[in-house]
C-alpha cells in the first residue's frame, strides 16, 4: 500500500470521524505545548550550588536572569518538569477517549475495506494510521502555539529579569521527542483498540470477558503505599553517618506514587463490578435495574474513563498531605524557637516558607487544569457511548420507556462507582504522606563530640545534649480534601447533565432508521 493511499484511507470518513479527527488533534497540540515547555525548562543550564574553597556556596553562572527561584536553582527544576509532564498525562487521556470516538462506526468501515480486498493487517495498519497523521497534524499545531506563546508571554521584571525562560531554546531531541510522543501514542492506541477484534469479510467479531474483575488491584495500592514511605524506613537501618544513593528515594517514592495510582484506576473495574450486582439485588427500580446490568457487563469502562480523572485526584490528595506536613512543619519550628530563644540550643527554622507554600498552590492549580482536561475526556467517552447506543435507546423509548428513567440510568451508571472511587482516590493520596509521619518532633536528644584533638567520631569522647521537646501533631486536612473530591463530583454532575441533553436527542424514533 502506498503512502498517499494510506493517508487518503486513514483520513476518510463520516462526519464523526472528522470530529474525532479533529479532538485528536486538539488534544495532540495541547500536549505538545506541555511537552515543549518542559523541554524548555530542561534545556536550562546553570544554577547549580558550587561550594569553593573557604566552604561559601555560590550559583554557577546562567540563571541570574530568572525572577523565580523555580528556575534559577538547579535543584527546584526537575519539579517544574515533572508538574508539566504531569499536565500533559491527562491531555493523553483526552486524546485516548477521542481516538474510542464513533469506534463502532469505524468498524464498520474497516470491515468493508476488508471485504474490498485490504489484508488485515491492512485494516490494522489504517487504524492506526489514522489516529497518528491526526495526532501529527495536532503537534505540528502545538509547536506553532508553542512558538506565539513564546513571543507573547515575554514578561520581565522592574529590574528586567523574566518570569519565563521565553530566552532559551529547546534541545532539538527533546522538540523532535515531544512532537513524536504523541502521534505514536496515539498509532499503538489504535492498533490496542484493534486487539480484541478479528475482521472477516463476514464482520466484526469481538472477543469479551465473562468473568468479573477481581480485588487484586489492593495488593498494588498496598504495595505503592510501602515503596513510599520505604525511604524513610530503611534509613533508619542505617549507621550514623550512612547514606543511601541520591537515586534511591526519588526511584521508590515515585514508584510507590505511580503503583498507587495505577492501583486506584484498575481498581474501579472491581469497584464497578460489584456495585452492578448489589445494584441488580437490591435495586427496587427500572433505572438501578439497568445501570447494574450495564455495570456488570462492561465494568473496566469506569477505568478506561476516569482513569486520568482518579490519577489527578490521587496526586492532588497527595499534594493536600505534603501541603499539611510542611505548614505544621512551619509553625513547630516558629513555636520552638521561641521556647529555645536566648538559651543557645539550634534551631530548625525555615528561612522562605511562603516560597514553599506558593509553589505548593501552583501545584493545586495544575491538578485543577488536569481534572478540568480529564473531564473533558470524560465527556467525550460519555456522548460517544451515548451515539453508540442510540439505535437501542430509541427501541427503548419505542416501547413505552420514559426518557427520564434513560436519564437516571446515566446517572446511577456513573455516580455509583464514581463515589466510592474519588473516595478511594482521596484515601490513598492522603496516606502517602500520612504513613510516614503523623506528627513533628523537634528538640530530640543528640551527641556532640566534647573533644578537641579527637580524630574522628568513633574515637571522640560525646556527651548527651537533651535541649527542650516540641511535639505537634499533623492534622489531616479534611476541608482541603472535601473541596478536592467534591470539585470532581461536580465536574462530573456537570459533564453527567450534558449527556442527558444528548441523551434527549439520541433517543428521537428517526433514530431507529440509522444503521
Amino acid at each position: 500500500m502506498r503512502f498517499s493511499t494510506l493517508v487518503r484511507l486513514s483520513l476518510a470518513g463520516n462526519r464523526t470521524d472528522r470530529l474525532r479527527t479533529v479532538l485528536t488533534a486538539v488534544s495532540a497540540a495541547l500536549a505538545a505545548v506541555f511537552l515543549l515547555a518542559a523541554a524548555t525548562v530542561a534545556s536550562i543550564r546553570g544554577g547549580e550550588m558550587v561550594i569553593d574553597g573557604t566552604g561559601m556556596g555560590t550559583r554557577s553562572p546562567g540563571t541570574q536572569q530568572y525572577a523565580s527561584a523555580l528556575l534559577m536553582e538547579a535543584g527546584l527544576r526537575p519539579g517544574v518538569i515533572f508538574a508539566l509532564v504531569m499536565l500533559a498525562l491527562p491531555v493523553l487521556a483526552l486524546a485516548g477517549q477521542c481516538i474510542r470516538l464513533g469506534a463502532p462506526a469505524r468498524d464498520r468501515r474497516l470491515v468493508a475495506l476488508r471485504l474490498g480486498g485490504a489484508t488485515p493487517g491492512q485494516a490494522v495498519l489504517i487504524a492506526g494510521a489514522e489516529t497518528a497523521v491526526a495526532s501529527l497534524f495536532g503537534s505540528l499545531i502545538g509547536l506553532g502555539v508553542f512558538a506565539a506563546l513564546r513571543s507573547v508571554l515575554d514578561n520581565r521584571t522592574a529590574d528586567g529579569r523574566l518570569w519565563l525562560p521565553v530566552d532559551v531554546v529547546p534541545d532539538p531531541l527533546l522538540v523532535a521527542g515531544a512532537l513524536l510522543l504523541v502521534p505514536l501514542l496515539a498509532g499503538a492506541v489504535g492498533v490496542l483498540l484493534m486487539r480484541r477484534m478479528v475482521i472477516t469479510p463476514l464482520g466484526v467479531v469481538r472477543r469479551v470477558r465473562e468473568d468479573g474483575p477481581g480485588p487484586w488491584p489492593g495488593f498494588l495500592i498496598a504495595a505503592g503505599l510501602v515503596a513510599f514511605v520505604s525511604p524513610g524506613l530503611l534509613a533508619d537501618l542505617l549507621p550514623v553517618h550512612g547514606e543511601f544513593p541520591s537515586w534511591v528515594a526519588p526511584v521508590l517514592m515515585g514508584g510507590g506514587v505511580l503503583l498507587v495510582t495505577v492501583g486506584v484506576v484498575i481498581g474501579v473495574g472491581w469497584i464497578s463490578y460489584t456495585s452492578g450486582r448489589l445494584l441488580r439485588r437490591y435495586g427496587r427500580g427500572a433505572a438501578t435495574l439497568l445501570a447494574g446490568g450495564r455495570l456488570m457487563a462492561d465494568p473496566w469502562n469506569g477505568s478506561r474513563t476516569l482513569g486520568a480523572l482518579l490519577g489527578a485526584i490521587v496526586f492532588g490528595a497527595g499534594t493536600l498531605g505534603f501541603r499539611a506536613m510542611f505548614a505544621t512543619e512551619f509553625a513547630a519550628s516558629a513555636r520552638y524557637e521561641e521556647m529555645i530563644a536566648g538559651t543557645g540550643y539550634p534551631t530548625s527554622g525555615y528561612s522562605d516558607p511562603e516560597f514553599y507554600l506558593g509553589a505548593i498552590r501552583l501545584v493545586m492549580i495544575a491538578v485543577s487544569i488536569a481534572m478540568l482536561v480529564a473531564a473533558g475526556g470524560v465527556l467525550v467517552a460519555l456522548v460517544e457511548g451515548i451515539v453508540a447506543r442510540r439505535r437501542a435507546y430509541a427501541a427503548l423509548t419505542a416501547t413505552g420507556v420514559p426518557r427520564r428513567t434513560l436519564s437516571a440510568v446515566l446517572l446511577w451508571h456513573t455516580f455509583v462507582p464514581l463515589v466510592p472511587a474519588v473516595l478511594l482516590a482521596l484515601g490513598t493520596g492522603a496516606s502517602l504522606f500520612r504513613l510516614g509521619a503523623t506528627e513533628v518532633r523537634l528538640g530530640e536528644p543528640f551527641e556532640q563530640c566534647i573533644d578537641p584533638a579527637a580524630v574522628d567520631w568513633e574515637t571522640c569522647a560525646r556527651e548527651t545534649i537533651v535541649p527542650p521537646s516540641l511535639v505537634v501533631p499533623i492534622p489531616i486536612p479534611f476541608a482541603q480534601l472535601a473541596l478536592l473530591g467534591g470539585g470532581a463530583l461536580v465536574a462530573m454532575l456537570l459533564v453527567v447533565g450534558v449527556g442527558v441533553a444528548v441523551l434527549r436527542t439520541s433517543t428521537d424514533l428517526e433514530e431507529l432508521r440509522v444503521g
